[in-house]
């Protein structure tokens, strides 16, 4: 349960941040959102939400990919 509630904080965190303008983001502010972002993912992969986002993302990536041929 611990996972989740600190995987639903950093999405909130990743919410916040994004919101803010391009121009008043330094380099650092940008950095730090990547790492917020990589820490999130890791977080939710082992979950259920992680593994249906991982399952509808490759049945897209099939999709596209037959649709392609």
């Amino acid at each position: 349960m611990l996972t989740i509630n600190v995987a639903v904080l950093l999405a909130i965190i990743v919410v916040v941040r994004l919101r803010r303008r391009t121009e008043a983001r330094s380099r650092n502010d940008e950095r730090l959102t990547v790492v917020i972002v990589l820490v999130l993912g890791i977080l939710i992969a082992p979950t259920e939400l992680g593994q249906g986002i991982l399952r509808v993302t490759g049945q897209l990536a099939d999709g596209i990919t037959q649709a392609s041929r």
